[in-house]
């Protein structure tokens, strides 16, 4: 019996960057695109022209979060804030974890399989990028 895992593929990253960049020209807000795969690894990469240099970092590691944990960076971002059950995770994973918007775990057939990341404009505009790019696959 083979146990494998599903993960998305390099074809697959890149039809999730164009799809989220695609998103991100209509809204008229430059943006850096990550996609890693099912085990968080950054599978594809790119940066827009004028998208902000401070926000690569974020992007790739708002993907890693939300492949990490299965939830979208603005939920976890949610459950994060002071009394609530994810209250500092932010400093967990060596500094690696974004608790704001812009982060979507990219399911098939049920299964998380990647995730995209998405940073450049405000929270609204990267998750709405970051929608736009998951929904391509």
């Amino acid at each position: 019996m083979s146990t494998s895992i599903k993960t998305i593929q390099l074809t697959d990253a890149r039809r999730i960057i164009a799809a989220a960049t695609k998103k991100a020209e209509e809204i008229g807000q430059p943006m850096n695109i990550a996609v890693v795969d099912a085990g968080g690894n950054l599978l594809a990469f790119e940066r827009m022209e004028n998208a902000w240099l401070g926000s690569i970092d974020i992007a790739q590691k708002k993907a890693f979060t939300s492949r990490a944990f299965d939830i979208t960076t603005k939920d976890l971002g949610t459950h994060s804030q002071s009394g609530n059950q994810f209250f500092g995770i932010h400093a967990s994973n060596d500094g690696k974890i974004m608790i704001f918007a812009g982060g979507i775990p990219v399911k098939q057939d049920g299964i998380v399989v990647g995730a995209v990341g998405v940073s450049g404009g405000s929270g609204d505009q990267d998750h709405a990028v970051a929608e736009a790019g998951a929904a391509a696959l």
